[in-house]
């Protein structure tokens, strides 16, 4: 009987090693250069840097003395009556604008023309005139009642010692701030969808509840934002104020450059006194913002903390990459 001859298996071979560096001849992507960019960029920081060298090295401004009475305590009793002053503003002006919003969307002609007009006057006279129209309001009314319309009065007081110089700031800020709060109000009611208003009304709500549950927290994405720039812009407008003798920021570093005659020091310090309070007031609008901005279908926007980790993440990508190609063997160099 013939047998097969034996067959040897061939010897297994080991698949061929993969390296991780591309093959020589394999196009590396280079980004666009942006001279014109890199050029202005050049030449905005020489224009902030000549700025700052010539505010830091000016000898007139009296660093000094701007160091010392910045933490004074005539200068921190103006600060805390300011920041009072604007948190009772927007309180109470925003209450007020909120009501003359919904009358201005009210089917009622009466209420909605009223408060209409109400709106044109305040937003038509300078913050100014307003003040000092409601500081000398007591030459048109030397006394204040409570009692009957058209009947008899049970109590009288005098307006000047009712109306202070604080008093009058409140109500002439209020007033004013009121106006322009009640078109954010109305602006961000008007930017909800009607479908919104709709089906809340198909699901049995009643008007109140429907304003209150559906329609004014999808209408704070429109309303924060002027919200926050009239919050900032109340708090510079405080400064006003100083012209009815009300010791805020302004009036107290007034007070002390009267004596002392340093005068752009003095200033300095309110300046940066706003500058703070004004960046802390845009941190925390910016965090309000994205609270409200959440139901949204856009992505938020990175805070600042996560957009400067992030640039730290690119920069040391970039720098690995730069470091590998650095390092990477060129071929045919050791042959």
């Amino acid at each position: 009987m013939i047998t097969p001859p034996e067959v040897t298996p061939a010897p297994a071979t080991k698949p061929p090693r993969r390296t991780s560096a591309p093959p020589p001849d394999v196009p590396r992507i280079v980004p666009r250069r942006h001279l014109g960019r890199w050029a202005t960029a050049v030449v905005a920081l020489l224009l902030f840097a000549t700025a700052l060298n010539s505010v830091v090295r000016n000898d007139a401004f009296q660093w000094s003395v701007v160091g010392r009475y910045f933490t004074t305590a005539a200068v921190l009793d103006g600060l805390l009556l300011s920041l009072w002053l604007t948190a009772v503003v927007m309180v109470l002006g925003f209450l007020f604008g909120t009501v003359l919003a919904v009358l201005r969307l009210s089917a009622n002609p009466v209420l909605r023309t009223l408060s209409w007009g109400y709106v044109w006057i305040f937003r038509s006279t300078p913050l100014l005139v307003q003040l000092l129209f409601w500081f000398n309001v007591g030459a048109l009314y030397p006394t204040l009642g409570l009692g009957i319309p058209f009947g008899p009065q049970f109590l009288t007081v005098e307006t000047v010692d009712l109306l202070g110089p604080t008093l009058t700031a409140v109500i002439g800020l209020t007033l004013h701030e009121s106006a322009y709060a009640a078109e954010v109000v109305r602006g961000g009611i008007l930017s909800v969808d009607p479908g919104q208003t709709e089906a809340a009304q198909a699901l049995g709500l009643s008007r109140r509840r429907t304003l209150r549950r559906v329609v004014v927290p999808q209408a704070m994405r429109s309303i924060v934002p002027t919200a926050g720039n009239m919050l900032i812009g109340t708090l510079k407008g405080t400064s006003i104020v100083s012209v009815l003798a009300v010791h805020d920021l302004l009036y107290s570093v007034q007070l002390v450059y009267n004596q002392t005659y340093q005068v752009i020091p003095l200033l300095m310090v309110a300046t940066l006194w706003y500058i703070v309070v004004t960046t802390v007031l845009s941190t925390g609008q910016f965090y309000v913002e994205r609270h409200y901005a959440r139901g949204d279908s856009q992505a938020l926007p990175p805070t600042p903390l996560r957009r400067l980790r992030g640039q730290l993440a690119a920069m040391r990508r970039r720098l690995s990459a730069a470091t590998a190609v650095d390092a990477r063997p060129v071929a045919g160099r050791d042959r």
